[in-house]
């Protein structure tokens, strides 16, 4: 192995290292005063941060700057789809004929006419029947999952999740301590008689937290049979139901899922949508649509932490939906990622060894793929770094129970030869691996 391998293989290892390290410190509390090597007094930080630490994606995206690396570690967008001429002929327009406004302080709930179009947009897709009131603008829909945090968990209140489910919702509802409850899941969603079962036994049930549309990381899609149980179950038992859609409209075959939200007729689905997958992430624009019971609080949040969502980038893409196509923009997005996505499908077919399976999703950014249960994915990472091809390890999107045979792969950001080759190279590393563990059986797509 070269030097650069030697490199990046270390940068893994500590990962790894930092990971057990974290592991073994986090049942104990965090004290009032700490002594540093050199005798200084550390830094009094709050108990909550003996718990928290740098995602995975993030530490191993530091690793993948290499341009030599094929990364289908991060869940990033194709750059070269973004409208960049566009929005900048946009972002002049809007300076230049509402400058004073654009650049103004302003309103905690939004830019109204970026409201109107969202509710518009969600009613005609997602069949919703929102008002623009109903509309926070959020800085990405990650400052939904912030904001839900905030509003809803106490220390120890428990969240019902799928199993495994989005690595950024952990983070962000981590901060406030709470006990995780994960949910069996199969291609169709939380099993009922599952998650029934978790809302009659477990108390001081606050959420059910769900990524029902081409879900991050497994790509899977849940039923409408399973979407109206969980309605029907969340209305049982009175729990707030967190829809987070930010992938929905990225669909590839057949017609878009049906909203959890349209089905509600109590009130109790929040649902948080973003820009980011369909438009570009740069702009930092999300949102929350709920019942003004929840919204209003939302807003009182979102108010103590930043005031309000970047006006001028507001008002530059309510300018652009209003003068541009945008659902020819998606369209075009979903051409190019279907092909990335069957590319990536027919290598995995083609390359990886018997005993792997994965997921063939129908939409989104991301497959999922289990390897055979003697394999752990942390240290398959280090051997594919050798090979130059970086991705997540399944672990860290279980927020209790941890597989570590399974790992995420993302496909929208590579062009479909650098997929072929990547997936070649990390066939490679499993086949290696699997030569000091037990024998490796069929491959099979789930």
């Amino acid at each position: 192995m070269h030097l650069e391998g030697l490199t990046l293989s270390f940068a893994v290892c500590i990962l790894y290292q930092r990971q057990e390290l974290f592991r073994t410190r986090t049942h104990l509390k965090s004290k009032i005063i700490t002594q540093g090597r050199n005798g200084t007094v550390e830094p009094r930080f709050a108990s909550r941060m003996g718990i928290l630490r740098a995602s995975d994606i993030r530490e191993i995206l530091k690793v993948t700057q290499n341009p030599e690396i094929i990364s289908f570690a991060g869940g990033l967008p194709a750059p070269e789809l973004f409208p960049a001429s566009a929005i900048a002929e946009r972002a002049a327009e809007v300076l230049a004929s509402q400058g004073t406004v654009a650049l103004q302080y302003s309103p905690t709930e939004g830019f109204f006419a970026l409201r109107q179009i969202i509710a518009e947009r969600m009613n005609t897709i997602w069949h919703t029947q929102l008002m623009p009131e109903e509309i926070l603008v959020t800085t990405g829909s990650q400052q939904g999952l912030d904001l839900t945090g905030k509003l809803f968990l106490d220390e120890g209140d428990v969240v019902l999740c799928e199993s495994p489910t989005y690595l950024g919702a952990i983070m962000a509802f981590n901060v406030f301590k709470p006990h995780w409850v994960e949910v069996a899941t199969d291609d169709e969603g939380m099993e009922p008689e599952a998650l029934e079962d978790a809302l009659r036994t477990h108390e001081r049930i606050k959420l059910i937290y769900t990524v029902p549309n081409f879900q991050n990381p497994t790509g899977r899609t849940w039923s409408d049979q399973r979407r109206e149980r969980l309605v029907q179950l969340a209305a049982k038992y009175e729990v707030p139901v967190i829809e987070d859609n930010p992938y929905g409209e990225v669909c590839f075959e057949g017609t878009l899922p049906r909203a959890i939200q349209a089905m509600d007729s109590r009130g109790l689905v929040i649902c948080l949508g973003t820009f980011s997958k369909i438009f570009c992430p740069g702009l930092r624009l999300g949102w929350v649509a709920a019942n003004r019971r929840y919204l209003d609080k939302y807003v009182i949040l979102k108010q103590a932490g930043d005031l309000h969502t970047s006006t001028v980038d507001q008002m530059i893409a309510a300018s652009y939906m209003k003068t541009h196509d945008l659902e020819n923009d998606i369209q075009h997005k979903r051409d190019v990622y279907r092909k990335r996505r069957d590319a990536m499908l027919s290598a995995l077919e083609a390359e990886m060894p018997r005993g792997v399976s994965f997921t063939r999703p129908k939409g989104g950014l991301f497959l999922w793929v289990e390897l055979p249960t003697s394999l752990d994915a942390r240290q398959l990472l280090i051997r594919s770094l050798e090979q130059h091809v970086a991705f997540v390890p399944g672990e860290a999107f279980f927020p209790t129970s941890g597989r570590k045979n399974t790992l995420r792969l993302n496909y929208s950001n590579m062009p479909e030869a650098r997929i072929i080759e990547g997936v070649r190279r990390l066939a490679v590393a499993v086949r290696k691996e699997l030569e000091v563990g037990r024998p490796a059986q069929a491959p099979v797509s789930v």
